[in-house]
């Protein structure tokens, strides 16, 4: 187990390396690339989000300029009274109130004029834009400089974090991450409610300072909801907020309820603003709480990376076995035999029975012929057209198979699922397969021919080679590749083996055994060369959607010599 992390006061020391090890924190997080749907991924998003927002929106800006004014974020329910107690406070209408949901839009920022630059120079809150007025705009805040608050301080009206409108409740969530200190309004309707405890609970794990206001509570209610209340803070580790009530009354025209109502609010606000120190205290307390859950939290997002580091594996195994099998069968059909079968053998048989490849090479091999059928003459390129046709046919059915077989092994997980909703066709082979496949088999009969050619070097080759014909010598070598028994039954097999073994005959006479040998070893090794970059380039087409290795592996070590970092300056090791 990861031993509870203790963050120390910031001092002039270590504060600069403290601050260095959170804004490397922050880049880390917020570069984790998480794009895998594996499971609990929306999970891991948004902690990441939420750390991310965190760092940047108040701990790095908040421990550059410790001396920045209190920033109290009054968030809370959906009808709770947030925007008539900050009237209250301020002591004139400077956020709208009214029973239409969700009232409160743009968040307002209210502070002293005194203060006015540092909100306006993005010290605070800096990915917020500022506007004089209500605005749609996502990270957008009104703010509001008035002398009735008080220098030192500065309140925020948030939306509800259990609005109607999703936009409105990712905003407050961001803006209580961002709060010095969090006031949390609700009433006697609404204080047992599920959604403000989830909150108040969250505040608790990071030691956040809260108060809570008790809003909008009849006076004959009063003295049993507020212990109530009271008895449910202690509960969930809360027992040492402040706790505030605000009876119901009815607000004044701008929206202000009665002084009295809000006075003991008032005066704990006032005087904070005029306690240097008590700020600071605050600021500390909620910064240090704010530290601790980022870098915990962002070691449960190295377990989330490696989550995203296992899921891009397998589906990377899945889609490799699967084309090094397609290559592997591939390969062993175009060897064993199999080819020697249909019109590639017809061919071929024709092409030997009609004694024109023997007439001039009769002594060696004239009795293989005896041993074959006598066939009507056959050219050589017929020959060659039906391999070529066959070689081609069998590329394609393979890839088809492949693409088939891998987007199936996909289908059966939700990241697979995923990637292949984001590219769709992936279970055929790509469009152009089927002309690759003809131009694989084209360019591996030229391939061929040149290696016959170039085997006739010396004269008495070259004299027999030209004597047989390179086309001739060619497709004989390219039957001598196909040449096998595997597969084939009955009178094939017999006649099959014969066939070749002919093919051998011929080839051995012109060039020696030990020639033909490596002759077929060489454009045996060529062919599968050029099958398994057709494949290779199909099995892409599902790789390119993988995150890359490289990159997960990099993202891993940044993220954790980023809270390495962090656990520097506050004199902390990892155990």
């Amino acid at each position: 187990m990861t031993e509870p992390t203790a963050v120390p006061v910031p001092n002039a020391v270590g504060q600069d390396g403290l601050l260095r090890g959170l804004s490397g924190l922050a880049a880390a997080v917020v570069e984790l690339p998480l794009g895998l749907e594996v499971p609990g991924v929306d999970r891991d998003r948004a902690l990441q989000r939420e750390i991310s927002e965190q760092l940047g929106d108040y701990v790095v800006p908040r421990l550059e300029h410790l001396e920045a004014p209190l920033l109290v974020v009054v968030g809370g329910s959906t009808g709770a009274g947030k925007s008539t107690l900050v009237n209250s406070i301020v002591g004139r209408r400077v956020t709208a109130t009214g029973v239409l949901r969700p009232t409160t839009r743009t968040p307002v920022l209210v502070h002293h004029p005194a203060d006015t630059e540092w909100f306006r120079s993005g010290r605070v809150l800096p990915d917020f834009a500022r506007t004089g007025s209500s605005s749609r705009r996502a990270n957008t805040i009104r703010q509001v400089a008035t002398s009735t608050l008080w220098p030192g301080i500065a309140v925020l009206d948030a939306p509800d974090f259990d609005s109607i409108d999703e936009t409105n409740r990712d905003m407050a969530e961001q803006l209580l991450g961002a709060a010095d200190l969090w006031l949390f309004v609700t009433s006697a309707a609404r204080y047992a409610d599920q959604v403000p405890w989830d909150y108040l609970r969250r505040a608790s794990e990071r030691n956040a300072s809260v108060a809570v206001v008790l809003d909008r509570t009849s006076p004959e209610a009063l003295v049993d909801v507020r212990r109530h209340l009271a008895r449910m803070l202690s509960e969930h580790g809360l027992s040492d907020v402040a706790l505030f009530s605000v009876p119901e009354s009815t607000p004044d025209g701008e929206g202000v309820l009665p002084a009295g109502d809000v006075e003991q609010i008032t005066m704990w606000l006032r005087q904070l603003a005029s306690d240097e120190v008590q700020r600071r205290e605050i600021v500390l307390a909620t910064l240090q709480g704010a530290i601790r859950h980022d870098v915990e939290a962002s070691r449960q997002l190295e377990a989330a990376l490696q989550r995203q580091v296992q899921a891009a594996a397998q589906l990377r195994k899945d889609v490799e076995t699967v084309y090094h099998a397609a290559h592997a069968d591939l390969m062993t059909a175009a060897t064993d035999g199999s080819m020697l079968r249909g019109e590639v053998l017809a061919r071929w048989q024709d092409f030997v029975g009609s004694g024109e490849i023997f007439r001039k090479l009769e002594r060696t091999v004239g009795s293989w012929r005896d041993r074959l059928f006598r066939r009507t003459p056959t050219k050589p390129e017929e020959v060659e057209e039906a391999a070529l046709s066959g070689l081609h046919l069998l590329i394609l059915d393979r890839a088809e198979r492949a693409a088939e077989e891998a987007a199936r092994a996909w289908d059966g997980t939700a990241a697979g699922q995923d990637l292949l909703d984001s590219r769709r066709g992936l279970d055929r082979a790509s469009r152009d397969v089927r002309v690759r496949a003809e131009r694989i088999a084209r360019e591996w009969r030229e391939s061929v021919f040149e290696l016959v050619s170039d085997q006739g070097a010396d004269k008495k080759a070259k004299a027999r080679a030209l004597s047989l014909g390179v086309n001739a010598a060619g497709v004989t070598l390219m039957v001598v590749v196909f040449a096998g028994t595997a597969g084939l039954t009955g009178a094939e097999l017999g006649i099959a083996g014969g066939t070749a073994a002919a093919g051998q005959a011929v080839l051995n006479a012109v060039f020696g055994d030990q020639a033909v040998r490596r002759l077929a070893e060489q454009a045996g090794k060529d062919l599968s060369r050029r099958i398994e970059e057709l494949l290779a380039d199909e099995a892409d087409r599902f790789l390119t959607l993988l995150p890359d290795q490289a990159e997960l592996e990099n993202a891993h070590w940044q993220l954790e010599a980023a809270i390495a970092a962090v656990d520097e300056p506050r004199g902390r090791r990892r155990r």
